[in-house]
């Protein structure tokens, strides 16, 4: 499975991406949501097309919520499940992200065991961990 991990901090990134790869993804990462566009356009081009994206909502440049209504207007990218990962959890924020496209929705700071179960909630989690 393939994931593209969308945060503006490094740091998040390698959290996100490190426990997508513990869970047998292949991930890529981008720096803001148009940066995100840009590796989905290339996977377009050469067949890496992402299962999941974890958004994060304040970036620069483009913020998630921008994203996940860009992503949900282009029917190429139906398909993939959108999970914002995020520092915002008022519950008008989680509202406006589900009712633009997102999926799921996971608060900062989270544990592992809450990524993996919302990945089972979506049903993404690889074969070998799921069993």
């Amino acid at each position: 499975m393939r994931a593209l991990v969308i945060d503006d901090s490094r740091a998040m990134r390698r959290i996100v991406g490190g426990i997508l790869a513990d869970l047998g993804y292949e991930v890529r990462p981008a720096g803001h949501g148009r940066e995100a566009l840009d590796v989905l356009e290339e996977g377009s081009r050469t067949g890496w097309l992402p299962d999941l994206a974890c958004v994060d909502w304040n970036m620069p440049v483009m913020d998630g919520l921008q994203f996940v209504s860009a992503v949900r207007s282009n029917p190429a990218y139906r398909s993939m499940s959108l999970m914002m990962v995020t520092t915002e959890s008022e519950t008008g924020q989680i509202v406006r992200a589900l009712a633009a496209g997102a999926h799921e929705y996971v608060i900062k700071p989270f544990t592992p065991d809450a990524m993996r179960d919302k990945l089972a909630l979506l049903g993404l989690l690889p074969q070998a961990v799921a069993r």
